[in-house]
C-alpha cells in the first residue's frame, strides 16, 4: 500500500510567504518615485536654488555678461530702496485687506449656503463662478466695468444720480487701491467659502439643539459653537489666502500694472519689473527671496497654530 503524500504548507502560510516575497525593496519603491519626483525637482527645487543663489549676484539680461558673487549688497539695496518698501508696504496691505474682507463675506455666504433655502444648489454652483474664470478674464472683466467712459459703475452712477459718475477708479490715485483690493476680495472669496462651508458642515447639528433648548440665542450659539468648530478652518485658509494674495500677479498687473504712480505695485510687480523690463536679474532674484521670507513666516504661525491646536 503506497504511501500517502505528505502535505503541503498550509494556505494561509504560503499566502504569507507570497505577499513578503513580492513586497519592493527600498531601492525599487525609489526607482518608482523617480517619474513623480524628477519634475518637481527640475521645475520647481531648481528654479528655486538657481533663484536663491542669483539674489547674491549682479546677475543682469543679455547674452555674454558676466555675474559676479557680490554677496548681500543687493539686500542691503533693497532696504534702502524706497519703491521696494512702498511695494512692499502695499502687498501687505493689499494682502491683509484682501484676505480679512474676503473672509468676512464668505462666512457670511457660507452661512447663507447651509440654510434649507429653495435653490440652495444653483447658489452653490453660482458661488463657485469667480473661482473657475482664470485671472487675466477676471482682470479683464472688472476692467470694463471700471471703465470712466462706458462703464457698467459708472452708467449705473450716473443713472442713480450719485456722485463719482466721471472717475476713472483705476487711475485715480484715490480709489485705484480700493478697486483692486475689491475685485481681488471677488475673485478669492469662493475657495474661502467653500473651505468654511466644509467646516460648517462637519458641525453636528446636535450641539446648536442642545444649546438652543438650553436658551441660547442664535448669536450665542454662533459665538460659543460655530467659532471654535471653524477655528482650525479658519486657520487654515487664511494663512493660504495671505500666502496667495501676497504673490497675486495676473490679476493686478492687467487691471492697473501696479499704477497709477505705484499706487497698486505689489512685490511681484516690483520685481517683474526690475527683471524684465530694467533687466536687473540679480536685484529682482534678492526681492524673490525676500518675498519667500515673508511666506515662510506666514507658513510658521500656521504651523505654530496647527500645533497648538494639537494640544
Amino acid at each position: 500500500m503506497s504511501a500517502a503524500p505528505e502535505a503541503g504548507p498550509p494556505i494561509f502560510a504560503r499566502t504569507r510567504r507570497n505577499r513578503s516575497g513580492s513586497g519592493l525593496s527600498g531601492r525599487e519603491t525609489m526607482l518608482l518615485l523617480i517619474p513623480a519626483l524628477l519634475p518637481i525637482v527640475i521645475l520647481s527645487v531648481l528654479p528655486l536654488v538657481r533663484g536663491i543663489y542669483l539674489g547674491f549676484t549682479d546677475a543682469r539680461a543679455g547674452l555674454n555678461v558676466p555675474t559676479t558673487f557680490i554677496g548681500l549688497d543687493n539686500f542691503r539695496a533693497l532696504l534702502d530702496d524706497e519703491l521696494f518698501v512702498n511695494s512692499f508696504k502695499i502687498g501687505v496691505i493689499w494682502s491683509v485687506a484682501v484676505t480679512a474682507i474676503g473672509f468676512c463675506f464668505a462666512l457670511g455666504l457660507a452661512l447663507l449656503l447651509t440654510q434649507n433655502l429653495r435653490g440652495r444648489w444653483l447658489a452653490r454652483s453660482l458661488a463657485l463662478v469667480p473661482w473657475a474664470m482664470p485671472a487675466v478674464v477676471v482682470g479683464i472683466m472688472w476692467k470694463l466695468v471700471f471703465q470712466p467712459q462706458a462703464g457698467v459703475l459708472n452708467e449705473a452712477l450716473r443713472r442713480g444720480h450719485i456722485p463719482g459718475e466721471n472717475t476713472d477708479w483705476l487711475s485715480s490715485f484715490s480709489w485705484a487701491l480700493p478697486a483692486v483690493i475689491l475685485v481681488g476680495v471677488w475673485a478669492g472669496m469662493p475657495q474661502t467659502t467653500v473651505a468654511l462651508l466644509a467646516g460648517l458642515q462637519s458641525i453636528q447639528d446636535e450641539l446648536h439643539e442642545a444649546a438652543a433648548v438650553d436658551g441660547a440665542t442664535a448669536w450665542q450659539r454662533f459665538r460659543t459653537i460655530t467659532l471654535p468648530q471653524l477655528r482650525p478652518v479658519i486657520i487654515a485658509i487664511t494663512t493660504l489666502d495671505f500666502i496667495w494674495n501676497f504673490n497675486s500677479f495676473g490679476l493686478v498687473y492687467v487691471l492697473t500694472e501696479g499704477g497709477p504712480a505705484g499706487k497698486t505695485q505689489l512685490p511681484m510687480l516690483f520685481a517683474y519689473s526690475q527683471a524684465f523690463e530694467y533687466g536687473e536679474f540679480g536685484y529682482a532674484s534678492a526681492l524673490g527671496s525676500a518675498m519667500v521670507v515673508v511666506i515662510a513666516v506666514a507658513l510658521v504661525f500656521y504651523l505654530w497654530g496647527r500645533l497648538k491646536e494639537a494640544k
